[in-house]
């Protein structure tokens, strides 16, 4: 399909997009990557009436390793995040299973985070992790914790004039993500992140309007998760799904 009518702005800067997002109100929407927003507006699920690209704004696509911590640039491509050494086993793995060959070459961790779409993989490993993202707004920088950032189905704390232009994460060595999916390029049915420090953490994807990270024993937090029921699966497939996937992920990050 066509998409609705839309003005195009291309910033240059953090700082000029910020600007237009204000101007433009909540008819304003950011453009990353493009793999998520792009398909919704297509099948007219999304009309926003200016779009602002951040494609010509340098300096946020990088990964650097800060001491124990990996500092990812919010329009690093999920290709690059997948081949780089300089972050966590678990972050890679998310990224390498995104979609097909094409969207990991265009689409970007900062756009995934933001759309926070309840299947991504992108947003339990974060959560698992116990990573945070740095928004940009009109009034500064803020450090929002991945616990407090995903907020609902495609709602985050993100401000309408806000850019996510920095992704942190620990620097785990021991951790593993698995999904599972119908076909190669599917988003996940279910997905898991584990990663192995000082303790087994756990952090599913697809069984909640957000990703869940699991409180005390692991067991019994797949026990109680009450994923909603679709054509894909029934409730108790999917919280059957999440235990079996939470297993493999941990045997892979001891390994």
């Amino acid at each position: 399909m066509i998409t609705a009518p839309f003005e195009l702005r291309r910033p240059t800067s953090v700082e000029e997009a910020i600007q237009l997002l204000g101007e433009g109100g909540d008819d304003a929407k950011l453009l990353a990557g493009g793999q998520s927003l792009i398909p919704l507006m297509k099948l007219r699920l999304a009309a926003p009436a200016i779009i602002v690209d951040l494609g010509r704004v340098e300096g946020l696509s990088y990964v650097r390793r800060d001491g124990d911590r990996t500092s990812i640039g919010g329009l690093t491509r999920h290709a690059d995040v997948a081949a780089s050494d300089a972050v966590p086993q678990v972050l890679a793995e998310a990224a390498a299973e995104v979609g097909d060959q094409q969207v990991r070459n265009r689409g970007t961790i900062g756009g995934s985070l933001a759309h926070a779409d309840p299947n991504a993989d992108l947003p339990a490993v974060l959560v698992a992790l116990g990573g945070e993202v740095v928004a940009v707004g009109p009034n500064g920088e803020r450090v929002i914790p991945a616990s407090e950032f995903f907020h609902g189905f495609l709602t985050t704390a993100l401000a309408h004039d806000e850019v996510l232009t920095e992704v942190r994460v620990p620097s785990a060595a021991r951790s593993a993500y698995v999904k599972f999916n119908r076909r190669a390029q599917d988003w996940a049915l279910v997905g898991c992140a584990a990663v192995v420090n000082g303790g087994d953490i756990v952090a599913w994807t697809g069984v909640a309007d957000r990703p869940v990270r699991a409180e005390g024993d692991w067991r019994d937090a797949a026990n109680r998760l009450e994923p909603a029921a679709d054509l894909s699966g029934s409730t108790e497939y999917k919280r059957h799904l999440a235990g079996v996937l939470a297993e493999r992920a941990l045997a892979r990050a001891k390994a």
